[in-house]
């Protein structure tokens, strides 16, 4: 049952779901956070007190246990919500936008009701396993190999930084299954705990992101029923293609709620921590560093919006994706470093806010596809 205080269940007004997130997260997750970035692993309590609050699968169609809420405005307040809550992101990120939406929109209705009430509940944790040990953005380069074996599929291969990697029960795997061009002969595979032939390695430990879980997957001839392959076999790269920007656009509001809340929080500081007899921030030069982040990080916000709403409508591309994804995450670095800089000592602490985000800033360029990655993509939109 869902927590009826929360009344999650009716929100079409979008204040009453943020206000209602926020309470949320201040009562049942935040008093436990610490605890679990210093274990590096969020407890199983933290997803199943999510799906009962609702906040899990929020695009998933209510026959399945979800809000069917397909604006995505609504998970775009989550995000600032965790953000502001100074919550661990890329494993919900991971789970609700990433595989809860590759299911609904691919698995066929036995699939979907086999996997979405339980991952929308947050009896299931799920994960994405795309990188692998010799490569991670390009896609087409996979070496983890599926043969089909009458009625399942023997997988050998192994998938590294892969966020949700120890909690997971339900993990959405990349492999190949045809020999081809390039690109071809992906298929997506549903691993569910148990499978034998599947192994997981230690917590991999990471300078940000700490309660995030993040860990290598193995497969040694793991035998996974045909029942479990999502969508249609050899079509894994145009499924990718298709989902990219729905991940994009998540990592980038993550990206400009991070750069709101770090140079809100440095405002307040600079206002209140005086040398040489004056506020830090009345000096000409940190007043000027902190009207170029307060102007971008506001460009950020307006390019944020104009994104859901193409995105809402349909029209949001690859490349559009590829572009907002490369601009907020770079300039939430910038803002993360500079806010560090005007914090002095105190932003050099791992405990401090302005040290939390300069840490957690640093994986944005990287996962969801490289900068350069990005960059290329957009520099062949443009003919080059």
């Amino acid at each position: 049952m869902r927590i009826e205080i929360d009344n999650f269940d009716n929100f079409d007004n979008f204040d009453n779901y943020r206000k209602s997130c926020r309470e949320f997260l201040q009562r049942e997750i935040v008093p436990e956070h610490q605890k679990w970035e210093e274990n590096g692993l969020v407890e199983r309590s933290f997803w199943e007190k999510l799906g009962q609050s609702g906040l899990l699968g929020i695009s998933v169609s209510p026959e399945f246990g979800g809000l069917g809420k397909n604006d995505y405005r609504f998970a775009v307040i989550l995000t600032e919500e965790l953000i502001k809550a100074s919550v661990t992101v890329p494993g919900i990120v991971a789970h609700n936008d990433i595989v809860a939406s590759y299911i609904f929109a691919l698995g066929n209705k036995e699939q979907k009701k086999r996997w979405l009430p339980e991952l929308c509940s947050g009896k299931r944790v799920a994960a994405i396993a795309m990188t692998e040990p010799s490569g991670g953005s390009n896609t087409a380069d996979i070496k983890t190999v599926a043969k089909r074996q009458g009625d399942y599929y023997l997988v050998n291969g192994g998938k590294t930084y892969i966020t949700n990697g120890i909690n997971a029960d339900l993990i959405v795997i990349a492999v190949k299954t045809k020999e081809g061009q390039q690109g071809q002969g992906i298929s997506l595979l549903a691993i569910e705990r148990g499978m034998p032939g599947f192994t997981r390695g230690e917590p991999l430990k990471k300078i940000g992101w700490n309660g995030s879980d993040t860990a290598e997957l193995f497969f040694d001839d793991c035998k996974v029923p045909i029942t479990n392959l999502i969508g249609r076999e050899n079509l894994g790269n145009y499924y990718f293609m298709s989902a990219m920007p729905r991940e994009r656009l998540s990592i980038s509001a993550v990206a400009v709620a991070s750069a709101e809340h770090i140079l809100q929080n440095t405002l307040e500081y600079v206002k209140e921590r005086t040398a040489f007899n004056q506020t830090i921030g009345s000096f000409q030069y940190n007043r000027f560093i902190l009207a170029q982040l307060d102007t971008e990080v506001k460009i950020a916000r307006i390019y944020l919006d104009n994104s859901v709403d193409l995105f809402n409508q349909g029209l949001f591309s690859l490349v559009d994706a590829a572009r907002i994804k490369w601009w907020t995450t770079e300039l939430q670095m910038k803002v993360a470093d500079r806010c560090l800089q005007l914090h002095g000592g105190l932003g050099y602490m791992r405990d401090s806010i302005a040290g939390k985000n300069w840490l957690n800033s640093r994986a944005q360029t990287i996962y969801g596809g490289t900068s350069e990655v990005l960059q290329e993509i957009i520099s062949k939109s443009i003919g080059l």
